[in-house]
Parts: C-alpha cells; sequence; structure tokens
C-alpha cells in the first residue's frame, strides 16, 4: 500500500497527519505493508504511483500556494479522479479543484476547474460549528467540526448532509464534494480519528475487494465516536 501525504508541512492546519496514521495503522495491523510519502512544493509526484492520495487543509495563503503548484498536477489528477483512485482532501484543500477562489479582498484566483464550484472568502470572522454529516457510503454518520473562511456554491455533486452545523455555504444542507472516490470535506477532527467507521471505509476501497481489514485496535476510537455522536445529537435536539 502506498500513501501520498501531499503538502504535509504545509497544509497541515488541524493535525492532519494524524489521518494518514490512521491509515497507515490500520493497513500494517491487517499485515499490509505500508510505505508512506511527504511531498511537497519542491517535489514532483508520479500520482498514478499512490493507492491513496491525502492533502489537509492550510491557512488561506499556503492554500494558494499549493493551488499554483497543482496546476502541474492536472491532467494526472483528473485521470487519477476519473479511474477511481482513493483521494482525500481535508479542509479548505479541496477549494482549488472548483473554478475559482475569490479572496477576502476581492482578488479572484483561477482554480484547478476539475468542478464547477466556486469559492468566495470573508475576512469578518471565522464560521465555525460542531457538526453532525450523513452520508450514503456508510449507515453511520459523522462527526466533528468545522472551521472555515469560505463559501462554496454550485457544488453539484456533495459528499454529505447536514444534519447539524454548517453546509458549502449559507443555508445550504450540504456539505463537501465528491466524485467516484475523491472526497472532499471542510470535516476536521481529524475526520479519520473521530470517524472510525469512515477511516474503515476509506481503507477498504483502497485495499480492494477480498481483502479483510483489521480493525480491532479502533475499540478506543470507536467508544469516543459513540460518546462525541451522543452528546452532538442531544445538542441538535434542544436546539429544535
Amino acid at each position: 500500500m502506498k500513501i501520498l501525504h501531499l503538502y504535509y508541512d504545509i497544509m497541515n492546519l488541524y493535525g492532519e497527519y494524524a489521518n494518514v496514521s490512521a491509515l497507515k495503522r490500520i493497513f500494517e495491523k491487517s499485515g499490509i505493508d505500508t510505505q508512506v510519502d511527504k511531498l511537497s512544493l519542491s517535489d514532483t509526484a508520479v500520482l498514478s504511483d499512490y493507492d491513496i492520495i491525502y492533502i489537509g487543509s492550510g491557512t488561506e495563503r499556503n492554500q494558494k500556494l499549493v493551488l499554483e503548484d497543482m496546476r502541474k498536477y492536472k491532467a494526472e489528477l483528473v485521470k487519477c479522479i476519473d479511474e477511481g483512485k482513493v483521494i482525500l482532501m481535508t479542509g479548505n484543500s479541496f477549494e482549488i479543484l472548483g473554478k475559482s477562489i475569490t479572496d477576502c479582498e476581492g482578488k479572484l484566483y483561477e482554480g484547478l476547474g476539475i468542478f464547477v464550484f466556486e469559492t468566495v472568502e470573508q475576512n469578518k470572522t471565522r464560521i465555525t460549528a460542531d457538526a453532525i454529516l450523513k452520508t450514503d457510503l456508510s449507515d453511520k454518520k459523522l462527526v466533528g467540526f468545522i472551521n472555515k473562511c469560505s463559501s462554496i456554491t454550485k457544488v453539484d455533486t456533495p459528499l454529505f448532509a447536514v444534519k447539524m452545523g454548517i453546509g458549502n455555504s449559507e443555508n445550504d444542507k450540504t456539505e463537501g464534494i465528491r466524485k467516484n472516490h475523491l472526497y472532499g470535506t471542510h470535516l476536521t477532527g481529524p475526520i479519520l480519528i473521530k470517524n472510525p467507521y469512515f477511516l474503515e471505509y476509506i481503507a477498504s476501497i483502497a485495499a480492494g475487494n477480498g481483502v479483510k481489514l483489521s480493525t480491532d485496535h479502533l475499540t478506543h476510537e470507536r467508544a469516543g465516536y459513540e460518546i462525541t455522536l451522543s452528546e452532538l445529537t442531544k445538542r441538535m435536539e434542544q436546539q429544535k
């Protein structure tokens, strides 16, 4: 199993290295040799060489650096998405895949244009909320925290339905993006630590059909998930 942690040094705002650590651990517990390559701006990767590609969240400034650097990967990235490679992008990293990003001063940056959605940033206050999200990928809801300064519109293939928290834009009850096995979300936690069942899903897709993964070591993660879901559900019911 080969995992690429891209921009590991400048897109690690919320400790997203833990998502990669969680994936590595579940594969190794399952007897699968696992290699993690950490590459950044000064490097050039062959995306097709990897089973999983991961990019975490960064500051708005670092996001723009990554946007420019990712242009060299656009054609290969499109091919990887179309072929169903597992790609996870958390925080504002997935915003670079859209048509454009307009920063808080009104400057427009051309996105990679792989999707048609548009992102607009603001600098008044951070948009934050605890979240409960639902997906048809699993019968288990996802929990975590969203912290962003952007509004995303024209998303036609969202990843999650919002049960509690905030979506891609104001009054939007959907969150993130999805195409084949590309998953983009602002949900932090980190997401694969807070949501062991989603971790299992991502790992199983990457491992392929017929590979039995060992998940006995996720006992504490599952217990933590259940407590978090219970407490957030209570709060959600009280707010109705």
